[in-house]
C-alpha cells in the first residue's frame, strides 16, 4: 500500500507562507543522537488502547509496509519537496492498539528524551507513518533513525525521531518544545509556531 504521491512539477500552492525551499536536508535535533542496535530498539504503544504493545524491531518490520511522498515543512522556515518515506502506515499501528473512543491526543517520545503531543485527528490522515527508510535507504541517525514520526500537514517538529514510545491519551501532555512556548497545533499554512501565551 503506498500512500498520496504527489507531482514533482506543480510547485504552485505547495510552500507555506514563511517557507522557502532548500535544495538539501538540514538536520536539526537536541544535539543527542542516540546510537540505538536494532536489537535492542523497542517501540512501546501503551495508554488509552484495547491492545498495548511492544514491538522489537523484527516485529516491526514484519508489518505491511507504507510508502508516501511528502511535503516537509520545518519551522525554522525551510521546506522540501517531495521528499519520499517508507515504514509502518499510523493508521496501521491504530488498528492493531484499538485506541479507546475517549482518546483525544498522542504523546510520542523518543531515545533522546524528546517528547511532542498531537491530536489524535492530525495522526488520522493517511499520510502519517513512523518512517524506517528515506529516499529509499534505510533511515541514518542524523535523520532519527532508525525510526521516526512523518506528520507531513504539521510543521516537523511534531514528528519526533529516534521514536520509542507512543502514549494514547484523553488529555493534552505538552511535549518538548511544547512547554518552551511552541505552538501546541503547529499548522504551516497559518505559520501557527508559538503557542498564543508565548
Amino acid at each position: 500500500m503506498s500512500g498520496k504521491a504527489r507531482p514533482a512539477n506543480r510547485s504552485e500552492n505547495r510552500l507555506p507562507p514563511g517557507q522557502h525551499l532548500t535544495p538539501g536536508f538540514p538536520v536539526l535535533d537536541l544535539g543527542i543522537r542516540p546510537e540505538i542496535p536494532l536489537t535492542e530498539w523497542r517501540l512501546d504503544i501503551t495508554g488509552m488502547v484495547e491492545n498495548p504493545k511492544l514491538f522489537t524491531w523484527d516485529e516491526f518490520n514484519v508489518l505491511p509496509g507504507f510508502e508516501d511522498v511528502s511535503d516537509f515543512h520545518c519551522v525554522t522556515t525551510w521546506s522540501k519537496f517531495d521528499v519520499r518515506w517508507t515504514g509502518v502506515a499510523f493508521f496501521t499501528l491504530m488498528e492493531i492498539v484499538k485506541p479507546k473512543p475517549e482518546v483525544q491526543h498522542v504523546l510520542f517520545g523518543s531515545y533522546d528524551g524528546y517528547t511532542t503531543n498531537v491530536r489524535l485527528d492530525d495522526v488520522m490522515d493517511d499520510d502519517v507513518l513512523i518512517a524506517t527508510h528515506y529516499d529509499g535507504k534505510p533511515l541514518t541517525r542524523e535523520h532519527g533513525g532508525p525510526a521516526r514520526v512523518i506528520i507531513p500537514k504539521l510543521y516537523a517538529w511534531k514528528g519526533a525521531k529516534f521514536v520509542r514510545s507512543i502514549e494514547f491519551s484523553n488529555e493534552d501532555k505538552l511535549g518538548f518544545w511544547e512547554v518552551r512556548g511552541y505552538s501546541n497545533t503547529a499548522d504551516p499554512w497559518t505559520e501557527d509556531r508559538f503557542s498564543q501565551a508565548s
